[in-house]
């Protein structure tokens, strides 16, 4: 059974969630041959202040 964790920074909708799911779900069916009802799918939320890109906090860095 394929099993999938997805790290994605806080903020998501449940829509861009389901997307994803399906995307990943048919993209495994695809290449590993397997029925999608035994693919698994975790999905992460990391807060911006616990992951930093170049030293600095994604809560801190400026647009």
């Amino acid at each position: 059974m394929p099993f999938v964790q997805v790290h994605l920074l806080e903020g998501r909708t449940e829509k861009q969630r389901e997307e994803i799911a399906k995307a990943f779900t048919d993209a495994l069916v695809k290449i590993l041959g397997v029925p999608k009802e035994v693919v698994w799918i975790q999905f992460i939320d990391m807060p911006k202040s616990h992951f930093a890109v170049g030293g600095v906090l994604k809560s801190k860095e400026t647009k």
